[in-house]
């Protein structure tokens, strides 16, 4: 068990009544290894506990990213994400936390929400976001994917043909243009973004928790049955990143390079 005083890769605090978790890797641009995401399903597990937390906002550390999705470079040194409590990297499980937690979670996404960091802000229930934010997927180009939530609950938010163009380019887009799509519920000035999450997140507390709580469970339902393709999805993504095609990706992007496919095509 990890106790919040000995998290290294995630602040955790409580300002009345609002769990405010930050990944805190802003040299790695908040991007995710082993220990990240065991300290943020703990980070979840101990608001959700909290009786006196009503709400939950995920953020990033400093002003460039909010999440900037598997940590690549720890990828090239160690073939993974690093060592973790259980031996498992349990991102398919942090997704399944942000679904579950009985409580609003609000995404204040503060820079890139880039790859894995694009799918922890669309797996929340509303998403902030500052001027500066930038969204968008990498994974076909770094040897990735991610066929679950980020992929069939992305079209539920923003359109079969948005997803798809989302996915199928990898290009990254502006805050307007994330908010134009229904990406996000709000863009606000860079210093206004964390107030106005906790602002939101105090509008939670003062309602009847066991409403949004129910509440929260029935918009879910509509969606759950991704939680089968999602566990599909990883099994085949742990055989796909062992392949010589994969690893190309993710050569190129810590070479700094354009990744040649060319091979695989059939």
């Amino acid at each position: 068990m990890i106790t919040i005083a000995e998290f290294t890769d995630v602040a955790y605090e409580v300002t009345d009544g609002v769990a405010v978790i930050t990944i805190n890797r802003p040299d790695r641009y908040n991007a995710l290894r082993g220990r990240t995401v065991d300290e943020l399903i703990y980070a979840f597990r101990y608001a959700w506990i909290d009786k006196t937390v009503g709400a939950i906002v995920l953020t990033g550390a400093g002003e460039k990213a909010f999440c900037s999705g598997g940590d690549q470079k720890e990828r090239a040194t160690t073939g993974g994400y690093g060592e973790t409590e259980m031996g498992m990297f349990e991102i398919e499980r942090l997704h399944r936390l942000i679904r579950e937690v009985p409580k609003p979670v609000i995404a204040a996404v503060n820079g890139f929400a880039i790859g894995g960091g694009h799918v922890l802000h669309v797996l929340c229930d509303v998403s902030l976001a500052s001027k500066t934010a930038r969204f968008g997927q990498v994974g076909p180009r770094v040897g990735s994917f991610d066929a679950g939530f980020g992929t069939a609950y992305l079209a539920r938010v923003v359109g079969e043909k948005r997803a798809r163009e989302i996915w199928f380019f990898c290009d990254q887009y502006d805050a307007d243009t994330a908010e134009r799509w229904g990406l996000v519920n709000r863009v606000v000035e860079p210093d206004e973004l964390l107030p106005l999450a906790i602002e939101w997140g105090r509008k939670a507390c003062a309602l009847s928790p066991t409403a949004l709580k129910t509440l929260k469970h029935s918009f879910n339902a509509d969606t759950d049955h991704i939680v089968g393709i999602q566990s599909l999805a990883f099994d085949v993504l742990d055989l796909f990143v062992t392949t010589d095609e994969a690893k190309e990706g993710g050569a190129a992007f810590n070479e700094k390079r354009p990744p040649d496919f060319s091979p695989y095509r059939a």
